[in-house]
């Protein structure tokens, strides 16, 4: 399966090839604000199975060891990476052509959850990240 999508502006088009190791609802308090929503969705690919077809993200070290690339020209945030998890990246699912191909399966960062974000659904909620593997 491949998976396409790219920025609001279409500046930047990208793809991830095969299936997710798991699609979370991150609820962290740096993912809303690099995102300017309540959380995000995010799905984890190999890093060898994404790649930028078109355009140059810029790069945000939102903390140590966190890199967060974005289109330059509109802002849409596009991936995650961080040195506790090689060889990964997370692509928000809100940028996917197709966002409804991957639902989360999954909360993570729920004790940092907007409390006026009611969430009636019965995925598995992780207070924070869930145990690794």
């Amino acid at each position: 399966m491949n998976h396409q999508g790219g920025c609001l502006c279409g500046a930047i088009r990208y793809q991830a090839e095969g299936e997710p190791i798991v699609v979370a609802l991150c609820h962290c308090s740096k993912c809303r604000r690099a995102a300017g929503a309540p959380a995000v969705a995010w799905a984890m690919f190999e890093q060898s199975a994404f790649r930028v077809v078109n355009g140059d993200p810029k790069l945000y070290a939102s903390s140590p060891g966190v890199e967060r690339r974005f289109c330059g020209v509109c802002g849409t945030p596009l991936t995650f990476a961080a040195d506790f998890m090689p060889g990964l990246v997370d692509v928000t699912v809100g940028s996917l052509d197709d966002p409804e191909a991957l639902p989360p399966s999954m909360h993570i960062w729920e004790s940092k959850r907007l409390r006026w974000q009611a969430i009636d659904d019965t995925l598995p909620r992780h207070a924070e990240l869930p145990p690794q593997d």
